[in-house]
């Protein structure tokens, strides 16, 4: 049984007085490529750490279609500054199998795998924390992916990386999506929202302003704020 939908009703969260996002309604289907668009501070991140579970809300609610103990096993989140365990990279992307109390023989062997597949397949016993910073994301993308979530959140995945680790990491993306998972991706780069997305979801402000496919968006938003960020101009 898929996870998904996960529905948000009414869902807002706040800092200090201040209201980061909300109120968001919203529901997310299984089997989509949906990009999160919007410029900084607008509560990309915000909004996907509150789908993720990881954020504290300040009201409404988040319900999968399973308990939320179930959801969180079969999710997995990539933040835009990648967290590195002091461990091999072997025994980085084999953790979350590990977690889930995989035979560690079987967890090694698909780390292994996964480690060729991104490019590391000659540095299984390096320590992780030596990697490049393209080496990384790949690394915490494996990670995510090992364990065949059914929806994986992407944070700015590429935000630092230069174009050849972009174009390694969108790759990534583009094929977990073709195997079937659901992938939700915030950006504010344009480049990458048209060639990955399949759904547009438009923040600004932490209210969302517009939804709808990437074809219609691109093709010409209704939200005059969206319209302004895709033209270039500072909103």
């Amino acid at each position: 049984m898929s996870i998904l939908p996960v529905n948000l009703s009414n869902v807002t969260v706040e800092k200090r007085g201040k209201r980061i996002i909300g109120p968001v309604s919203m529901e997310l289907p299984g089997g989509g490529l949906t990009i999160v668009l919007g410029p900084n501070g607008a509560g990309k991140t915000t909004l996907l750490r509150t789908m993720h579970g990881i954020e504290r809300i300040s009201g409404g609610d988040v319900r999968w279609q399973v308990s939320r103990r179930e959801a969180e096993l079969h999710q997995s989140f990539v933040f835009q500054t990648p967290i590195i365990m002091r461990r091999s990279v072997l025994d980085n992307i084999a953790y979350p199998l590990h977690l889930r109390g995989h035979p560690r023989k079987a967890s090694r062997q698909q780390a292994e795998d996964w480690a060729q597949r991104i490019g590391l397949g000659d540095a299984l016993e390096r320590p992780a924390t030596v990697l490049s910073g393209g080496e990384r994301q790949k690394l915490a993308l494996a990670r995510a992916l090992i364990i065949k979530p059914d929806i994986v959140f992407l944070d700015e995945p590429t935000a630092n990386l230069d174009g050849s680790a972009m174009r390694d990491i969108e790759q990534l993306v583009q094929d977990a999506h073709e195997s079937g998972m659901t992938i939700v991706l915030a950006t504010h780069n344009l480049g990458q929202a048209r060639r990955l997305g399949k759904e547009v979801i438009y923040i600004q402000d932490g209210v969302i302003q517009e939804r709808s496919s990437a074809k219609a968006f691109f093709a010409g938003p209704e939200d005059a704020g969206a319209a302004a960020f895709i033209n270039g101009d500072i909103v």
